[in-house]
């Protein structure tokens, strides 16, 4: 690819504007990340923005990743609190809440020693696009408060949800940088979706996937494809074109449908679990 991807749409400044004038009103952040890309879906912003508000780290879509344990051990080794979880599921909602009462204690029983009548810790959920923040917070909750798209964008505007436990959220719409600096932090963002499908070109966007699949995490391909692990993504999206029959009339291979089918594989942690940051 010639050029990073960039997308950075006008709702994305309203979202900055409204982490930047509520942040005062939360004792902590929750900050969710993409347990597949637990360094490439950080916002650097953030840490400018949030200053020195205590901040837990969730690596959400923990199902989906290779190595989590491994990533919460490097973000604990920093002295940043950090638990995994599966929204879908339910794994490690109980841990959350309890790092997340446990970070905002400070704050609460502050306001209790000067005559405050005590009250749920609050907390702001920020993550990227489609890191899937409505699904864990529905999770929370129990019961489906935020609307759910399997597209980035959705969430346009701040939402106050309350968890019977003592914990009261602020969901904030999704929120990527200006600028990617790093293509391949963009390309990472691109395969997950947290980038819309719809601003760039797919083909160089899935070939490149395919040739980092082959490289790192090959048995899941093979396993669900069954095809030899060529070093060219092209070579590879078509042979995986002919295997599951994306052929148009006439026999041509229908790229469109086999990049789709691939993303949508991927996507869906068909094609193995994956951790894609080092």
């Amino acid at each position: 690819m010639n050029e990073t991807l960039q997308w950075f749409p006008g709702h994305m400044k309203k979202a900055e504007r409204l982490i930047r004038e509520n942040l005062s009103l939360v004792d902590l952040v929750i900050e969710l990340l993409d347990a597949r890309i637990p360094l490439s879906s950080q916002n650097p912003m953030l840490r400018e923005i949030l200053g020195d508000k205590p901040r837990l780290i969730v690596l959400g879509k923990s199902d989906l990743a290779a190595d989590v344990d491994g990533w919460l051990k490097r973000f604990r080794a920093e002295n940043i609190s950090a638990v995994a979880v599966d929204a879908v599921k339910g794994t490690g909602i109980k841990a959350l809440v309890a790092a997340a009462k446990s970070l905002a204690q400070s704050k609460t029983h502050k306001l209790v020693r000067h005559g405050a009548k005590p009250r749920a810790a609050r907390a702001m959920v920020v993550g990227i696009p489609n890191v899937g923040k409505s699904s864990l917070i529905n999770r929370l909750t129990g019961a489906n408060h935020v609307k759910i798209e399997n597209r980035p964008g959705v969430t346009r505007a701040k939402q106050w949800i309350k968890i019977a436990d003592g914990l009261d959220l602020l969901d904030t719409p999704g929120i990527l940088w200006p600028k990617f600096d790093d293509a391949l932090v963009a390309l990472k963002l691109a395969w997950t979706y947290a980038i819309s499908d719809e601003i760039h070109d797919l083909e160089p966007t899935v070939c490149k996937l395919l040739e980092t699949l082959a490289e790192k995490f090959p048995a899941g391909l093979v396993e669900r494809y069954k095809i030899s692990l060529e070093a060219d993504g092209h070579a590879l999206l078509n042979q995986i074109a002919v295997k599951r029959g994306c052929l148009r009339k006439g026999g041509a291979i229908d790229e469109d449908k086999a990049i789709r089918l691939v993303l949508t594989d991927f996507r869906g942690g068909k094609l193995g679990r994956v951790t894609l940051d080092d």
